[in-house]
């Protein structure tokens, strides 16, 4: 399918060469995104080779931006509307740009996990307010195709981030992982000055205490899936951190019934309909991102893969994702919801459960069937579900249920990825080589195809009972 190009975009009902400047400011930000999530992965074995990280300080690699991204994201687009969409996009590319500085040149585990976290952070502000300043600066036809840009920009991080960075690894060393967003983030802070200045929205609330009880809550989960399998999940003080989890849960739940305007208009969930899509959206980044962040690593120190080529592996499961969402929908306007969205589950879940043969022998050839259907799932629903979820609620509450529903895929997201590590741990007694993490790894292609299988009937009966 021909895809508009950003020049071809900008010579349309003539918009000016600034707007174009804009767009491309917005677009290259997010391109750094994705590949700081996907790019940890190939940096792994290097990072503990060089500063002697033990799987759980890998874990915090990984999770530290994914999960503060998640917990930021939910609030970053609010405060961008109340404080400046220029300001708050500048302040996060400045966070992602120090946080990647950070991250290149640590010579600790605990300073790495630290650049993580701050770039996690710098991307959610950065990422909520682009989109928000492409949201003002274009209109109409010009809107559609600005956005389907970043849809596109965005998919082609995630896909082709583990290709990139395992060249990168190969060229420069894994501390280029890190360092090269950080260096083009640098150039799209010199381009901002073309950003349009905005005031941001004065005499509007914000319900600070939704935001705390929505991020407190998810990051202490991500915590506890991280220590657990070390400190034991009986141990007092992490059992006083499950309880503290659930309570926050609980009282974020009260306290967004009860706001005048609530960070997320929970109301929202009990649309069955719009639930459905929800759970379909948390399953495949639940099944795709953990494999995406553990298979290099795997395929790494385990088979001996070059980073590079691990990551020349990995479009086996990323490309689908890429080539298949115009495919996926003619099919769902096609097929009937209940078998189209449920069975792209269940091809997802079935491809993580071939992978469950894995082996330190193992090949492309022999990779490329439970790679291709992970990644075919994702790949026919992507950008569909978007619509069936919008589309599922009324027009006045559209906004509010785009929010949430991207909520939910990344809160899922960060959770699986924290979940998949606590398994790894677990099953192989805190070590990721030879045969342990052989047997680790295939624990988790497991426990991911029983999670997509109990989301595919979960859809059905959320669709049957709406």
């Amino acid at each position: 399918m021909h895809q508009p190009s950003v020049l071809a975009l900008g010579s349309r009902r003539g918009m000016s060469a600034r707007h174009v400047v804009v767009l491309l400011t917005v677009l290259l930000s997010s391109l750094m995104f994705p590949l700081q999530l996907t790019g940890a992965s190939l940096a792994l074995p290097g990072v503990s080779d060089e500063l002697g990280a033990d799987l759980t300080a890998t874990q915090w690699i990984v999770n530290s931006y994914a999960g503060v991204f998640a917990a930021a994201l939910a609030v970053a687009g609010t405060v961008a509307d109340l404080l400046g969409r220029r300001r708050v996009f500048v302040a996060g590319v400045t966070f992602f740009f120090l946080g990647g500085l950070v991250s290149s040149s640590a010579g600790s585990v605990v300073v790495l996990v630290a650049g993580r976290a701050l770039s996690g952070l710098g991307a959610a502000a950065a990422a909520a307010s682009g989109a928000a300043i492409l949201a003002t600066t274009f209109q109409d036809a010009a809107k559609r195709r600005a956005f389907g840009l970043l849809g596109i920009v965005l998919g082609g991080g995630l896909a082709f981030g583990p290709m990139i960075s395992g060249a990168l690894v190969d060229l420069l060393g894994w501390r280029a992982v890190f360092g090269v967003p950080a260096v083009v983030a640098g150039l799209v802070l010199a381009m901002t000055t073309t950003l349009p200045a905005d005031p941001g929205v004065r005499g509007r609330s914000f319900d600070w205490r939704g935001a705390l009880l929505y991020s407190a809550p998810l990051l202490l989960l991500v915590v506890v899936l991280n220590v657990g399998p070390e400190e034991g999940f009986t141990s007092p003080p992490v059992l006083a951190a499950i309880a503290a989890t659930v309570a926050l849960g609980v009282a974020f739940v009260m306290v967004e019934r009860r706001a005048i305007d609530p960070l997320f208009d929970l109301a929202i969930v009990l649309n069955r309909r719009f639930a459905a899509f929800a759970v379909a959206a948390a399953a495949f980044m639940g099944v795709l991102v953990p494999l995406v962040v553990y298979l290099p690593s795997y395929l790494i120190t385990v088979s001996g893969v070059a980073p590079g080529m691990a990551g020349l592996w990995m479009l086996m499961m990323t490309v689908p994702t890429v080539l298949l969402p115009p495919v996926g929908s003619v099919l769902a306007q096609r097929m009937p919801i209940l078998v189209f969205v449920p069975g792209s589950i269940t091809l997802s879940g079935a491809g993580a459960l071939l992978l469950v043969t894995i082996g330190p022998e193992s090949t492309p050839l022999h990779l490329f069937l439970p790679c291709a259907a992970i990644g075919a799932g994702v790949g026919l629903t992507m950008g569909v579900l978007d619509g069936l979820a919008i589309d599922s609620v009324p027009v006045r509450q559209a906004g509010t249920a785009n929010g949430l529903f991207n909520t939910a895929r990344l809160a899922t997201e960060a959770v699986a990825l924290a979940a998949a590590g606590a398994v790894l741990a677990a099953v192989s007694a805190g070590t990721l080589h030879g045969d342990a993490f052989t047997e680790a790894f295939r624990a988790v292609c497991l426990a991911l195809a029983l999670f997509a299988m109990a989301c595919a009937v979960g859809v059905v009966l959320l669709v049957r009972r709406a």
